[in-house]
This record gives structure tokens, sequence and C-alpha cells, in this order.
């Protein structure tokens, strides 16, 4: 079959696309693609393209035609396109959402004693496939006892233990769009310490859900996790952002975060069809720390939740 041919059997067709087949090498057949427009400008992602591709196609394009094209970096064209899901994206975003909420369940029921972060790791990963994920999102991250105050931690040879908090990080990639969760579970009994921060940890989690919203700023949604946190004197603890938008790529806009005065000029409201995480989180170093994740669809009315995962404390 031909890729023409193949492309129009997909079940989501783009009818004014091009489809061009490659022959020998991608960047000549691409040189010559963009050689067809000449007289033309030209636009190209400039965070994709490295100085020294940009440089061989400025070269061969100016060997090869006679009337210069011109190339023009952009920024942001392609990613604002896509920040709002339209309903063959949502209703796909739905069913991994709901696959991974699937996982999670069994995630969390399985964390035994005795294992290592990097075997825990593993047997998600493994769990991910078997639900029907072409690929985890990113590096799945377990992070038991003091590692749990790593917001970014990689799973290594050190064994779950009695008191620890462990931090399970995963998401999966279902017909090439991301979901992402986060539970923090407790092994034995949770003391007082552990329970005032997973409260505050899980009362930021709803409050930001909660204010969630078509129109309402993404710095607000942000601030309803932080404030909260803050009120229970662990404002600190909280370094990363609230959330991140999810697609064909695992961190996409919006950001969810505080607003950085030099760089974000307008509120830049939320808008319904818009997916995005919820994840704060409290690190406190040599101690541990709880983060609780959830994803959101913006609706014409409010949120809705995707994953579906009980947020209560969990011991094992």
């Amino acid at each position: 079959m031909s890729a023409l041919a193949a492309s129009r059997g997909a079940p989501h067709e783009c009818p004014d696309l091009d489809v061009v087949v490659v022959d020998g090498s991608y960047d000549a057949t691409l040189a010559s693609v963009i050689a067809s427009a000449a007289g033309r400008r030209v636009g190209f992602e400039a965070a994709h393209l490295t100085v020294a591709r940009h440089q061989w196609l400025t070269s061969t394009l100016a060997a090869s035609s006679k009337d210069a094209v011109e190339l023009v970096s952009t920024e942001g064209i392609v990613e604002r396109a896509r920040v709002r899901k339209d309903d063959y994206e949502i209703a796909t975003m739905r069913e991994a959402a709901r696959r991974l909420s699937e996982v999670a369940r069994a995630v969390v029921a399985g964390i035994r004693r005795g294992r290592t972060e990097r075997e825990t790791a593993a047997a998600i990963d493994r769990q991910l496939r078997e639900a029907g994920f072409d690929k985890p999102a990113f590096d799945t991250i377990v992070a038991s006892g003091p590692n749990a105050a790593l917001p970014h931690a990689r799973p290594t040879e050190r064994t779950i233990t009695e008191g620890d908090l462990v931090v399970l990080d995963f998401g999966g990639v279902y017909d090439s769009y991301c979901v992402d969760l986060t539970r923090t579970v407790a092994v034995g009994r949770a003391g007082p310490r552990v329970r005032e921060v997973y409260d505050a940890v899980r009362a930021a989690h709803d409050n930001a859900i909660a204010a969630v919203a078509p129109g309402r700023s993404r710095f607000d949604i942000d601030a309803a996790a932080r404030d909260t946190l803050a009120a229970s004197g662990l404002g600190d603890a909280f370094g990363h952002g609230t959330g991140h938008g999810l697609g064909i790529e695992v961190h996409e806009e919006p950001r969810v975060s505080r607003r950085r005065p030099d760089v974000d000029a307008d509120h830049e409201s939320v808008a319904p069809g818009m997916i995005f995480t919820i994840e704060p989180g409290a690190y406190l170093p040599g101690w541990g720390g709880v983060r609780i994740e959830d994803d959101v669809l913006v609706t014409e009315t409010g949120v809705d939740v995707l994953t579906d995962v009980a947020t209560g404390l969990v011991e094992i």
C-alpha cells in the first residue's frame, strides 16, 4: 500500500494534507519540497531546527533554486493550534486516562516491602504495556524514603522499607497521546507528620481542581494549590508548577504555574478543550515528599477529572 493510500485510510483524516514520499534522504527530499516554493516565505519551528541543519538547508536552497526561498523562524504556531483538543483527541485521552487509572489502582495495591525502586518501576512499565499503552510517556518515577523529596527522582537500588513514603509517578502513550498520574503511599502505619503533609497536599490538589473553569487564569489555578500549602506552612516545600498540558507530548501548553513578571504579560486563561495535569507536592529534604496528580479537562461549564483513582492516603 502506498503512503498516500495509507493516509487516506486513516481513521482521522486531514483532507488538506499533501503527502510527500521520501525517496532516499529525508533532508534532500525536504530541501526539494522547500525549493518548489521558490519566491515564497517558508516557516520553520525554531525550537526544533538545529543551527547545523538550518545552515545546510540555506546553502542547499541557494545552490538549487534561482528564486530565493526565505526561511522564517516561528515559535508556538503548532503548539497554539493543538492546545485545545478536538472531540477525537478528547475521546482518545479519556480512554487513555481510563486505562491509566486501572493501572494505577493495581500499582498502588501491589507496592511491596523488600522490592527496590528499580524493580518496582520495571513492573509498572510492564503493566502499562499490558494495559495497551505503546510505551511509558516518560521515565517512570519510584521514589521512596528520603528520595521522595526529589520531585524528579530516578529509581535506584534502594529497597522500599517500613516507614517510607513512596511517590509513584508514571504515564503512558496511547494512540499517540500522553496521560500522566502520581500517587503517594505510606509503607506501614502513617505517623502524624506524614498525615499532616499528605492532607495538606491533598487539599491543595482538590482546591486547584475546584479552581479550574473556562476563563480562569492559569496563575489563579496555581495559586489555589500554592496558597493552600502556604497556609499549612509548606509553601517553601512546593517548588514546581501545579500542572502542565498533555497531548502528543507529555509536557505541552498550558503551563499552570506562578506568574513570572519578566515573561508572563497577561492572565492566559484556560479554555474548553484544554487538558492538563494538577500535581501539587511538598518535598522535605532528608524526610521525604508527597505528590498527588490527576489529569483534567476544561469543559464549557467547569472541569472534568479524567483519571479516576482514590486520593486518600493508602497504608500498605
